[in-house]
């Protein structure tokens, strides 16, 4: 399995506007998920970003979201994940299972909508990190 780390920013309703500045800097691909892609009807945040990242062909890359809104945030408090992307969802239990030694689960290592493999824990350090086995979209 190969991984990467991708610094993955939080934000509260502006992570297009980020994601189409930052592929405004460094070129490269954008891909964006809306809330509305995943079924959210919610007209205050259906346009908000689930998932993007700007992908380019230097190496550089960043992800984004817009954080839901039910959840607690402040730019200062969770500005950043630090993202494991792997392939093989064998190793990336191994990696989560030496991760979460002392880490707080914020959500488990399972399926979701939106990726084969997904979870998130905050390690006792006070880091946070997302593990997932990434899924294919186009870009939008």
């Amino acid at each position: 399995m190969t991984i990467q780390t991708t610094t993955h920013l939080n934000f509260r309703g502006t992570a297009r506007e980020a994601l189409e500045f930052y592929q405004t800097v460094f070129g490269g691909e954008l891909t964006t998920i809306s809330y509305a892609d995943m079924g959210n009807a919610d007209p205050d945040t259906a346009d908000h970003v689930v998932w993007g990242q700007v992908a380019a062909a230097n190496g550089f890359r960043i992800m984004a979201y817009d954080v839901y809104p039910h959840l607690p945030w402040e730019q200062g408090r969770d500005p950043f994940f630090v993202s494991v992307r792997g392939t093989d969802a064998a190793e990336l239990t191994g990696l989560w299972t030496k991760l979460s030694d002392g880490a707080t689960v914020r959500q488990p290592l399972e399926p979701s909508p939106w990726a084969p493999l997904y979870g998130q824990l905050t390690d006792r350090f006070g880091v946070t990190w997302v593990l997932d086995i990434a899924a294919a979209y186009a870009a939008v």
